[in-house]
């Protein structure tokens, strides 16, 4: 018979992390790509906060609700990466 944890790690911590990594990527991405090619690198940020999620998910080292965590990540990363992909687009439609 195994003992159990003590005190688990706290799952919030993951997520935010995934998700200030999104907001990172996504305003790099804003800033340094040229417009045609915006969308096609905020889906390539968001498969890499897939694989940040999955990364950051199995280092936390519980099997419960690893799947409802990863989701939360990567919906938290979408619509983040949303967020700022509409903020650009309207930046690029208001004449400066």
């Amino acid at each position: 018979m195994s003992t159990p944890d003590l005190a688990p790690r706290g799952t919030l911590g993951g997520l935010i992390a995934v998700w200030v990594a999104s907001a990172l990527m996504g305003i790099a991405i804003g800033l340094l790509a040229p417009e045609q090619w915006r969308a096609a690198w905020l889906a390539l940020a968001l498969a890499g906060c897939l694989v940040l999620s999955f990364a950051v998910q199995l280092w936390y080292g519980h099997s419960q609700r690893f799947v409802q965590r990863v989701a939360a990540s990567v919906l938290g990363s979408l619509l983040i990466l949303g967020l700022i992909s509409a903020g650009f687009g309207l930046a690029a439609i208001v004449p400066v």
